[in-house]
């Protein structure tokens, strides 16, 4: 298994902080592993909603099928998804308002049999996208 977390500080509400995390049009405008929705992203957004994403790490292609696991809005989204050689991704993304501005969080988790070959060199590639994703989140609230 291998565990990953980033957090930020962004100067704006959580609300506008949500809208901009799920707006599925403007996705790939801040997130470093997005690579595009085969079919446009979630229709919905509620527990239970599956979707499939186009992703790169580590700079290899991966199409993952996730499902929705928790929602509160503005607060938590929790997805799961399964991934190519059998690995399992786990994405929650937190937001935690504090006056105007947001800290959110996001922590990443991978399991599989293809997982423990690789998990140094995966901790490293996606923690270093998740806080370039932050940078740029907070770059198009700014």
């Amino acid at each position: 298994m291998a565990e990953v977390s980033a957090q930020s500080r962004i100067e704006a509400p959580a609300a506008k902080v949500w809208s901009q995390l799920t707006d599925w049009d403007a996705y790939g405008e801040w997130s470093m592993t997005h690579t595009g929705f085969p079919k446009g992203g979630p229709q919905t957004l509620e527990v239970g909603t599956t979707f499939e994403e186009n992703m790169k790490m580590m700079g290899f292609p991966a199409e993952v099928t996730w499902t929705v696991e928790e929602l509160e809005a503005e607060r938590v989204l929790a997805i799961r998804g399964k991934g190519p050689m059998g690995v399992i991704v786990g994405t929650r993304y937190t937001l935690l308002p504090d006056g105007g501005a947001t800290t959110v969080r996001i922590d990443g988790e991978f399991t599989g049999a293809a997982v423990s070959l690789m998990a140094g060199k995966l901790k490293d590639s996606a923690t270093a996208a998740l806080n370039e994703s932050l940078r740029k989140l907070a770059g198009l609230l700014a």
